[in-house]
């Protein structure tokens, strides 16, 4: 099996033989590993003054990062992060990864349109809203939802796109930002609309949020994503918990400690590691993951350490 048909057989939950699955959300330390900047974090403010042929050296540049870093970390999907971000530069840049790397990798970008925690600046505002106008809060959100669809439609008509990590954040590490009441009125629907849309297209869906899900997670799986991430530790979420309690339902990724990976002792992100993948293995319907990213800042010899526990203990019989 290749890269991307494991990690399709683990979204759906299907059993496997041999290494599990493993991806990050992001990996951004593409400059220590690599020399090059992530392509998320390029400036492209002249992006529209190039000759095409330079917007093409460019393009093909990300594509050949995004493939270079699955390859040496042995990603079996790659989060896209178009830059510039339009639909039409989408396609191509899942286009230059798609011909220089085949059907090896499972391809996603984001996707989500359902009301996330607002910045500092926002949040009282936005509390008040939720009170004062919840009429104009679903109007806005049926609005986001239409959109973020009939963008999808578009990005279905290139064939190269397996699905969508929905990246919208809703918990702190002491819970949600909105009472389950409130989510169950403001977003639950509205996650099912997009999600069962999405899967219509026949698109795989990755529902990522950090922090305390617990008091939601019933809600999360309820609206049918084929995998969550990235059971947070720092919020509480224990794997073996959400595993007993929907394993059966739903593909789980994540819970390697990133406050381990930054603050811990080797020992502490080898057990970290090595409980999840404990935890998580069995009966299959598990994709290896830190409970975050690779984020800037994060020490790559502490990612490295988890991937050699990983190659060594992440095999299924058979």
């Amino acid at each position: 099996m290749t890269p991307r048909e494991r990690f399709i057989a683990a979204l759906e939950r299907r059993p496997l033989v041999g290494r599990v699955p493993h991806f990050e959300l992001v990996f951004f330390l593409t400059m220590e590993a690599f020399g090059r900047v992530h392509p998320s974090q390029r400036h492209y403010g002249q992006w529209d003054q190039m000759e095409e042929k330079e917007r093409q050296l460019h393009r093909n540049d990300m594509a050949d990062l995004y493939i270079a870093t699955a390859e040496r970390y042995e990603h079996s999907a790659i989060f896209l992060h178009p830059n510039p971000g339009g639909p039409d530069e989408t396609l191509r840049l899942i286009d230059a990864v798609r011909q220089k790397s085949g059907d090896k990798y499972c391809l996603m970008v984001h996707g989500d349109a359902t009301w996330s925690i607002p910045d500092g600046a926002r949040l009282e505002q936005f509390a008040y809203r939720l009170a004062d106008e919840p009429e104009k809060i679903h109007a806005e959100a049926e609005q986001n939802v239409n959109s973020a669809i009939e963008r999808a439609e578009v990005l279905c008509r290139s064939g190269g796109l397996d699905g969508f990590a929905l990246c919208s954040d809703y918990c702190f590490n002491n819970g949600p930002f909105m009472s389950p009441r409130q989510f169950s009125e403001f977003v639950t629907p509205y996650l099912a609309r997009l999600t069962k849309a999405y899967r219509d297209m026949g698109f795989h869906v990755i529902k990522h949020t950090d922090g305390d899900i617990m008091p939601i997670v019933d809600q999360l799986v309820q609206t049918g994503p084929h995998a969550l991430h990235s059971l947070d530790p720092q919020g509480n979420v224990d794997i073996a918990r959400v595993k007993k309690l929907y394993g059966d339902q739903v593909c789980l990724i994540g819970n390697v400690s990133c406050s381990m990976l930054d603050t811990g002792t080797e020992q502490d992100c080898i057990e970290s590691a090595r409980y999840c993948l404990k935890h998580g293995m069995p009966g299959g319907g598990y994709i290896f993951s830190t409970s975050n990213c690779v984020y800037t800042g994060m020490r790559l010899d502490r990612y490295e350490l988890i991937l050699d526990v990983w190659r060594k203990e992440g095999n299924y019989p058979g």
